[in-house]
């Protein structure tokens, strides 16, 4: 294949918040919205959730399988999130990358400063609730956690928001619709980039260059 032909490598979009703050939500709405965006599945060793389904939701692992995988070194980033075990398959994400994918992670904050550790140039964004009060709103009304569970979220949260800083972009989650347009936005902007186009852009202009003969 001629670097002219050659497919540009994807760009990686992650998505952090805090637990309740929609990012669930947010992201099957990019997902359906943009349909050049692969949705990266992470493995967990959390029971699926009624309605969550083996490869699209998660790839559902034991301890012992997820701790194998760990070992092996298959994991670009997991993380210990309220007991349970969560990783992203550096296989995966590279098979996409390298296939021209843009792909988005959802994932929490360990495993977000370990992404952008290992991929510089990733794009990272931070969803916010509008506020403390809506967090506990939105974690009471979901109805999936006990009062308990709950607060222990609201204690992780508090701690969670603090790393705001180390991310791209911040985007508020007031309303679905605003902040899914929010998003859209920074995704589509940039996918434009020059640099991330160099390859169809000269492509572009050497179809402009005069042929001899």
């Amino acid at each position: 294949m001629s670097p002219n032909n050659r497919v540009r490598e994807g760009q990686v979009f992650l998505i952090s918040a805090p637990s309740g703050s929609g990012k669930t939500t947010l992201g099957k709405e990019l997902i359906s919205s943009l349909p050049d965006l692969q949705l990266s599945v992470s493995y967990t060793t959390r029971k699926p959730r009624t309605g969550e389904r083996e490869g699209v939701n998660y790839f559902f692992l034991t301890k012992e399988e997820f701790g194998k995988k760990r070992v092996e070194g298959e994991l670009i980033e997991w993380a210990e999130v309220f007991g349970h075990y969560y990783g992203t398959s550096y296989q995966r994400l590279n098979r996409y990358l390298q296939q021209g994918k843009d792909v988005l992670l959802l994932i929490d904050v360990q495993g977000a400063l370990q992404i952008k550790e290992k991929i510089p140039r990733v794009v990272s964004i931070f969803v916010l609730p509008p506020s403390w009060e809506a967090l506990k709103q939105r974690l009471e009304e979901r109805g999936t956690d006990t009062a308990e569970e709950i607060q222990r979220r609201l204690e992780i949260a508090r701690r969670e928001v603090d790393y705001w800083s180390h991310y791209d972009y911040i985007v508020i989650n007031e309303t679905l619709t605003e902040a899914v347009e929010r998003l859209r936005s920074i995704i589509i902007a940039e996918c434009s980039r020059q640099g991330k186009m160099k390859e169809v852009i000269q492509r572009i202009i050497d179809d402009f260059r005069p042929r001899e003969g």
